[in-house]
């Protein structure tokens, strides 16, 4: 029999082909935005927007993705109805949204602070509506475990988004005559562009799908899926509602002392600071998406296995030990990729990052633990956790924003991942335990956060010498983490 751990490591390794490459290179985009846009406030826009379709893209995907996995494991035996009953269900969901888009965009605008730009909204509908309804056909690719095939396809909307990119942004916009809001568009415009690979490619899927509703079905669908959509507009709020407060805030807050005008662009500059500082915080979370796509079909398989326990514990070893080498290794070592935003004006935002690499950390082990709810079928529980976590995030958010400005945001998101994490643990332990090794965990992050510490404390001068004294700390956890797990000998034993 194949190791099962073997196999989830080689789809997250493809599904990583697509996430991570996928995601590098969109975080390569960052130092063309913040080069071709001089004014921090035209990338405050761009990461705006971005993060409303972070938003909606959760909200218009009403956890149907997961609701798929766990009945087509429960009963295999429909998988066609169960792919057309969720697959007409996002359907319907996007269909009104769009058309409520197309209709109010322009009092839309008017309420997100982009009076003169309502093609902002149209072109951000069409965008979600796209990326939704194909969330389901890269679903069933997954459970069918054509994970090179789903791998080709996000790698040609990359691409195709990326090379437009730069043909829009280097060749065609003027950033020294042209408005700010032609480059925006264009950036826009890429994107949905790229979006329509998706349903380009699975045709077929959409072609063969048939208005036929097994209304029992859609209603036991809706039932699983209605908390796991309630957690999941509860976590993108801990995502991305920051940077929308920190505009909204801070534009209230300015306004009594800046003209409107000035107050505005003010506004959207922190955010530009926020977002391209968040983005060197983000490499943990490019791992943490590519892990994602194959763990939760792996863990849903699994779930048969009498063995399974044993499975989830080591994976999550294995896991705890990569994060926090992913925090060590960009904490350690920013001013070097402080470089990938090139634009000094940006770098007064590098403070928040190594908070920001541990509440990802944070959020990595909740969504891996976050499992028991979803095997159980104890969902109700996932969406309390998200929305106790979205209410603190939103409390904090308002309270702190007008104080501290962004700092605020960037420990509020500390607070509420570390409080996610733990909550999530101690509920799981009564409701569907499993032993996690928590000395393991304890030896992981103690370590991690030490040499951080002590290395900040220590202040080597920026330099060749840093950089080989970091790294080789670095290379030493990893060995640390090696001698801990001994895949080796685990190997041997099997």
């Amino acid at each position: 029999m194949s190791n099962p751990l073997k196999k989830l490591a080689g789809q997250t390794a493809v599904y990583g082909l697509s996430s991570i490459v996928g995601r590098l290179l969109n975080y390569l985009l960052v130092p063309l935005y913040v080069t071709v846009f001089v004014n921090t406030s035209d990338y405050g826009v761009i990461s705006e927007l971005y993060a409303w379709i972070a938003f909606l893209m959760v909200l218009l995907t009403f956890g149907m993705e997961t609701a798929f996995f766990k009945f087509l494991s429960d009963h295999p035996e429909k998988k066609d109805s169960i792919f057309r009953n969720s697959m007409l269900s996002l359907v319907v969901i996007n269909s009104i949204f769009l058309l409520l888009v197309l209709i109010f965009n322009g009092a839309i605008a008017d309420a997100l602070l982009f009076p003169d730009n309502p093609e902002y909204i149209i072109l951000l509908g069409i965008i979600v509506v796209i990326d939704a309804t194909s969330a389901l056909p890269l679903a069933k690719l997954r459970a069918e475990e054509k994970a090179k095939k789903f791998a080709l396809i996000q790698l040609a909307g990359i691409g195709i988004n990326i090379g437009l990119n730069l043909i829009l942004m280097l060749l065609v916009f003027q950033p020294e005559t042209d408005d700010p809001a032609v480059g925006i568009r264009f950036i826009l415009i890429a994107n949905l562009v790229a979006s329509l690979v998706k349903p380009a490619i699975l045709l077929r899927d959409y072609l063969q799908l048939k208005w036929i509703w097994d209304t029992t079905l859609v209603k036991s669908m809706f039932k699983y899926s209605f908390p796991l959509a309630l957690a999941g507009f509860a976590f993108i709020i801990n995502e991305t509602v920051d940077r929308i407060l920190l505009k909204h805030l801070t534009y209230q807050k300015s306004i009594g002392e800046l003209s409107t005008e000035a107050a505005l662009t003010f506004a959207e500059s922190q955010v530009g600071i926020y977002s391209a500082s968040y983005k060197l915080a983000m490499l943990v979370t490019i791992f943490l998406q590519a892990y994602r796509y194959a763990a939760e079909p792996f863990f849903f398989a699994q779930a048969k296995n009498k063995d399974r326990n044993k499975t989830y514990v080591k994976v999550m070893n294995y896991f705890v030990g990569a994060v926090f080498l992913s925090f060590l290794g960009v904490s350690l070592n920013i001013d070097v990729f402080k470089y990938f935003i090139p634009n000094p004006a940006y770098w007064e935002g590098l403070r928040i990052v190594p908070i920001l690499l541990l509440a990802n950390v944070f959020s990595g082990i909740y969504i891996n633990q976050s499992i028991w709810y979803k095997l159980s079928g104890q969902t109700k529980f996932g969406a309390y956790i998200a929305m106790g976590g979205a209410a603190l995030t939103l409390t904090l958010n308002f309270i702190f924003i007008p104080i501290y400005g962004y700092m605020a945001s960037a420990w509020a998101t500390f607070i509420v991942y570390g409080g996610q994490m733990v909550v999530s643990y101690w509920l799981g332990q009564k409701h569907y335990p499993i032993p996690y090794n928590l000395r393991k965990f304890g030896l992981y992050s103690i370590t991690a956060i030490t040499l951080y510490f002590v290395f900040t404390w220590i202040n080597l001068e920026a330099g060749i010498l840093q950089l080989v004294i970091h790294n080789l700390f670095i290379l030493l956890y990893v060995g640390l983490v090696y001698w801990m797990e001994k895949p080796k000998a685990l190997a041997k034993s099997r």
